[in-house]
């Protein structure tokens, strides 16, 4: 006999887990591999995939849109980045040696340069009379300010490599330093540089500058500037290329602050200093995808003094990795917030607000970039001739008083 709850006490019983039905991630922004809607968006711009300083003429694996590539640098200096089964046989050129002209597979001796073009085969007569018939498949590749870029998108809609105005013209003195060991440890050295969640969680946490308010000023104490303890008045634009927020604070000392804060398409950030310090921003961080569940964070930093990506300090003078688990647990940040989330969150199971205004705007916009990249078009920030290449970045903390308003670099 099935025993009917009393109304009254139905209530009670609202929103049990038991009757709970688990949600699951979009899967128009989830998947970055070759053919899914993202993954083709992805494709059609530049990403970083190594330090500069770090691709030598041993050769090494990476990961980047869940594909598995070798990564090398010629002894005349070239960068390559190509598919890691040798198309002789299928070994890695992993394992293989690097030479003046290109990498030599060690399986039979194959040689290919860094466009994959095949300049040996010692087996065969003539060092191979068809050689030139032979093409390891490769993607090109471009380096500036310190970093290796990959194009991994459809040949004939390559774009050139942006530049961008915070990047360019230095002064005497100034220099671009840069960091790519991920995110997880704050610039802490991790030994693996990928961050075990989805790129997303990353990218569209700069949105969401009420999250500035709760973990970083009040929730887990001041990470990073005591005026991040203000609650801002926010308001989410967006623009050419990508999303932006002003976020304005009424000071104690009479000043007021706007905080302009970018979200760059594909995967770009230009955050303003964190400890306030006036005028526009000075660095550039990449959020690049190595796969559906996981992502590495690529900086590039203009400066006149290294240590921009030194260790961040967390709490009591610690930096992440000299937490402990209790310590994370008492006083998160960033990666626990975000790996919180679950390696892709689920986003049938949100409840967006109206806090979360730059988040669904963020998400919106990049929907609009793939259904246009679906529709064989191009997306925003992309560009194929060298005089629309140079990007403008809006980001800073301005700070004025009644006649006045700072805006020069601290």
């Amino acid at each position: 006999m099935n025993k009917t709850i009393p109304i009254a006490d139905a209530a009670q019983h609202a929103g049990s887990a038991y009757h709970h039905t688990p949600g699951h991630p979009d899967p128009q922004l989830s998947a970055v591999a070759k053919g899914t809607p993202t993954g083709e968006y992805l494709r059609r711009y530049w990403h970083p995939v190594a330090l500069s300083a770090d691709v030598t003429d041993r050769p090494q694996m990476v990961r980047i849109l869940g594909e598995d590539l070798v990564l090398f640098r010629d002894k005349a200096g070239r960068a390559g980045l190509l598919y890691p089964r040798c198309m002789h046989r299928g070994t890695s050129l992993y394992y293989g040696h690097v030479e003046e002209a290109g990498i030599r597979c060690c399986y039979h001796g194959w040689l290919f340069a860094v466009d994959g073009t095949c300049l040996n085969q010692p087996c065969e007569p003539e060092g191979g009379l068809r050689r030139e018939a032979a093409r390891q498949p490769w993607y090109p590749v471009e380096e500036r300010y310190g970093l290796v870029f990959a194009y991994m998108g459809p040949p004939e809609k390559k774009p050139v490599l942006p530049r961008y105005d915070i990047l360019e013209d230095l002064e005497e003195g100034e220099f671009i330093e840069v960091q790519g060991g991920g995110f997880a440890g704050y610039a802490d050295h991790v030994e693996d540089p990928n961050v075990p969640y989805h790129w997303l969680q990353n990218w569209e946490n700069i949105m969401d500058p009420y999250h500035v308010y709760i973990l970083h000023s009040t929730f887990s104490g001041i990470q990073f500037a005591e005026n991040f303890k203000i609650l801002p008045r926010v308001d989410f634009e967006a623009v050419d290329g990508g999303v932006i927020y002003h976020a304005w604070r009424d000071l104690d000392d009479g000043r007021k602050l706007e905080r302009i804060n970018s979200a760059l398409f594909p995967n770009i950030s230009a955050i303003p200093m964190i400890d306030l310090s006036p005028g526009q921003g000075r660095w550039i961080g990449w959020h690049v995808a190595v796969d559906d569940q996981h992502f590495r964070g690529f900086f590039a930093a203009r400066t006149k003094t290294p240590g921009n990506f030194a260790p961040f300090k967390m709490h009591n003078g610690k930096s992440w990795m000299e937490l402990s688990e209790q310590e994370k647990q008492d006083f998160p940040g960033d990666f626990e917030a975000q790996y919180g989330q679950g390696r892709v969150t689920l986003h049938g199971e949100e409840h967006l607000a109206t806090s979360d205004r730059g988040i669904a705007l963020l998400r919106r916009q990049m929907k609009q970039q793939i259904a246009i990249v679906q529709q064989g078009g191009d997306p925003a920030g992309v560009h194929f001739n060298e005089a629309d290449a140079l990007v403008r970045i809006r980001s800073g903390n301005f700070y004025s008083t009644s006649d006045t308003t700072e805006t020069a670099t601290a």
